[in-house]
């Protein structure tokens, strides 16, 4: 990581009109990220992860959503663009790849029309020249026969082959900034490591940052730099990667680790889960939003904790409990 800062988000906050109130999606959510660092949000579904990215690019936005915050990229308030200043940032500046590549692709278009509409719409070069360049990217991410492939409908790529079109088209633009969300959903594990590798070289060889949206743990333990824990729309824990698998520090967190298999232990039985379920973002509990669920649950957690750090160093996490009792309850 060359270690400057490209992108700014300060106390973000998202909510959404319904018939029954205001579902808020995304609540005081902060992030900074680096060039060439791989940051990694991870959450249950329905904890902000994925409104929290898409609200960067400006893909939230709408006649029932309700925004407030701040989103600099290389101090460009991103915040206040009209849509037409946005479309110029998206794919030019910040690409994102998103779930499920079959519904992302056009099923009626060739994959290399499909990238060279995207190069057309930002670049003043010829047919030839667009077509050329789609060639490069899906032999860039490891398409083969890519000269051929480039003529291919979406369904006739395998699952893992169509996220490879996905992310050659998110960087047909060069862009510093790439959003993954949840990038290995549905791939089976060989293919789940092979995209991984991908992200994890590109990274390497473009200096790429990289917000990595997941809920599998084993993800986030083969790439990331730095992970963010969401619940219920707010960040519970935030440190490096090594800070958050070796030194958890937030309940929530210990039940997400605990639930994950071990192959360096003995089976013991059922793996532990996390009981009850995330609270309603229309009503949620006053105080700490994983109380209800918390196993360590006080008096004093019917007040809001703040994030931040029990020892002074850059580990956050939103929790009652002292470093002592912490580390005596893990």
């Amino acid at each position: 990581m060359s270690g400057e800062k490209i992108l700014t988000v300060d106390d973000l906050r998202v909510g959404f009109a319904t018939e029954d109130g205001v579902v808020q999606a995304v609540d005081g959510v902060s992030v900074d990220l680096a060039e060439g660092e791989i940051l990694a949000i991870v959450g249950e579904s329905g904890s902000g992860k994925s409104v929290t990215a898409q609200t960067i690019t400006g893909l939230t936005r709408a006649t029932n959503a309700r925004i407030t915050g701040s989103i600099t990229y290389r101090g460009r308030q991103l915040a206040g663009l009209d849509d037409d200043e946005l479309r110029d940032v998206r794919g030019e500046q910040i690409a994102m790849v998103f779930q499920d590549p079959m519904s992302s692709l056009n099923p009626v278009y060739r994959v290399g029309d499909q990238i060279t509409e995207m190069i057309h719409a930002h670049r003043d070069v010829s047919k030839q020249q667009a077509r050329e360049r789609a060639v490069e990217l899906l032999d860039s991410v490891g398409i083969p026969n890519a000269e051929r492939r480039v003529r291919s409908y979406p369904h006739e790529f395998s699952g893992g082959m169509r996220q490879r079109v996905m992310i050659a088209m998110a960087l047909a633009l060069e862009p510093a900034m790439l959003i993954a969300d949840e990038p290995t959903t549905a791939l089976d594990v060989t293919v789940q490591a092979q995209i991984l590798r991908l992200l994890d070289q590109l990274n390497r060889d473009r200096d790429l940052a990289v917000i990595l949206i997941t809920h599998d743990l084993g993800v986030v333990a083969e790439v990331a730099d730095r992970v963010m824990v969401m619940y219920a729309g707010q960040i519970v824990e935030d440190g490096t990667l090594d800070e958050i698998f070796y030194d958890p520090r937030h309940p929530y967190t210990w039940g997400l680790l605990g639930s994950l298999t071990r192959l360096d232990q003995p089976h013991t039985g059922r793996l532990p889960q996390i009981s009850g379920s995330p609270p309603s973002l229309l009503d949620p509990p006053p105080g700490c939003r994983f109380a209800p669920r918390c196993p360590h649950v006080f008096d004093k957690c019917s007040e809001m904790p703040p994030l931040e750090s029990d020892s002074g160093d850059t580990h956050l996490d939103r929790c009652w409990l002292s470093l002592e009792q912490k580390e005596a309850a893990r």
